[in-house]
């Protein structure tokens, strides 16, 4: 198995951040043909979406998270900026990890398929990233 922990730097908004360059440099250097491609966001605020992006689906996916999970003072989680309770609750909705197969070095995804970071918590400006490659 390879496994790596890379740096994303979401600043302090909102994002839905594309791994997708990252995972296939992250494929490339591990020489990876078959197998599967573990991803991991050791972060209680955050989470991994396998999602269309560019075309407003990313947008949508905030959307519905802010009418889901609203910043306001209903949270009993109080530390942070206001309605950052909702960020620690996001991970059970939007699971840390994901799971794609590999095939001939590529991730075995659809045409409109990315493995994406979803972060609403303003507070944190840096994320991890875990990727794990094993090969079949």
């Amino acid at each position: 198995m390879r496994s790596e922990e890379i740096e994303i730097r979401t600043g302090s908004i909102e994002v839905v951040y594309d791994l997708g360059a990252e995972i296939d440099r992250f494929l490339a250097d591990a020489g990876a043909e078959d197998g599967l491609l573990n991803a991991w966001v050791p972060h209680a605020t955050a989470g991994l979406a396998v999602i269309e992006t560019g075309a407003g689906s990313d947008d949508d996916l905030l959307a519905a998270l802010r009418d889901l999970l609203p910043a306001d003072g209903r949270w009993r989680h109080k530390h942070g900026s206001p309605g950052h309770g909702r960020d620690h609750v996001l991970p059970a909705l939007v699971p840390p990890y994901a799971s794609i197969p590999v095939l001939g070095g590529e991730l075995a995804l659809g045409t409109w398929q990315s493995v994406c970071l979803v972060d609403t918590n303003v507070d944190n400006p840096v994320r991890r990233v875990r990727l794990s490659f094993l090969p079949g």
